[in-house]
């Protein structure tokens, strides 16, 4: 095609593979465990990086890697041994990250940084150096999934009975926050800050209507959130797309795409007929999975 002759729009193409790689993988994980409102404040309070990447005169989405990790572990800490409810450490860290990220641009000297782009995400002003961060995120995602995931399959679905098999669930847990703060960073110039969540749980809940098998939900996933990225791209002339840009973020243009196949799952998917073959498919799962694993041993699981 014509518009791919631009190297802005080769790159658009590739993150939108790299972005939907992580967030097919997390997201399915985000869905399951019901932590959708824990993403959206670990990626508000990634802005606090972001503040301070220009505070410091580096990459913006570098500074957020670190900024964003350290929130995650924080709420997953302070919503496992504290009395405060998880509501309210994310409430806490979301405005802390908010609030902070703009004290460190309003120190930053010089003119005031635009965080439209941040904020809201624009996939066709991606440069080649976010790529290769956006892939070093998707290795580091794979690799932690292929070594943890029965035990994560088994904290998804039955977090109590994993408990009983010797599978520390609390530092799991983090991780997979970890995970979702890795996610975030990369998403934050696809989609920008406000719009994470989007792509991190819609791709994955109109798949999971269809599978409980992690897996296939996982690759499934992955694909769904690939050809709708590409699709909100394509659906654009060339001179389009250069309005759009000046206009307003392609970015968002890719939520109401993906919500719209949601919808439309959902009307055609039987969800009462559906459930009791799904429910009974999780559990054949979960039980396979818990067979294989031993208290104490759960590093080295049989494959």
């Amino acid at each position: 095609m014509e518009i791919f002759q631009y190297e802005f729009m080769r790159n658009a193409v590739i993150a939108a593979v790299l972005v939907n790689i992580a967030c097919g993988i997390v997201g399915t994980y985000v869905v399951i465990k019901k932590i959708v409102f824990i993403s959206g404040g670990i990626s508000h309070a990634a802005f606090g990086g972001i503040g301070l990447g220009y505070f410091l005169g580096i990459p913006p989405i570098v500074a957020a890697i670190p900024f964003s990790l350290i929130s995650a572990i924080t709420i997953g800490l302070i919503s496992k041994r504290s009395k405060l409810s998880e509501d309210a450490a994310i409430g806490i860290i979301w405005a802390v990250g908010m609030a902070s990220g703009i004290i460190f641009i309003n120190l930053t000297p010089g003119y005031a940084p635009d965080l439209f782009s941040y904020l809201f995400g624009n996939i066709l002003t991606i440069p080649v150096s976010d790529l290769y961060i956006m892939f070093a995120m998707d290795l580091i995602i794979i690799l932690i999934v292929a070594l943890f995931f029965k035990e994560f399959y088994a904290i998804s679905f039955d977090e109590e009975f994993s408990t009983v098999t010797g599978i520390p669930n609390r530092i799991l847990y983090l991780v997979i926050l970890c995970m979702v703060a890795l996610s975030v960073v990369v998403l934050i110039r696809i989609v920008g800050i406000i719009l994470v969540i989007a792509l991190l749980t819609i791709p994955s809940s109109i798949c999971r209507q269809f599978t409980y098998n992690m897996k296939k939900l996982i690759i499934s996933s992955i694909v769904t959130g690939i050809i709708l990225t590409i699709t909100s791209l394509t659906d654009f002339k060339l001179d389009s797309i250069l309005l759009y840009v000046i206009i307003t973020p392609l970015g968002t243009a890719v939520v109401p795409e993906v919500k719209t196949i949601w919808a439309k799952s959902s009307e055609e998917t039987d969800i009462s007929g559906f459930s009791k073959g799904v429910m009974d498919d999780k559990r054949s799962s979960i039980s396979s999975i818990i067979i294989d694993i031993r208290p104490g041993n759960f590093f080295s699981l049989p494959g």
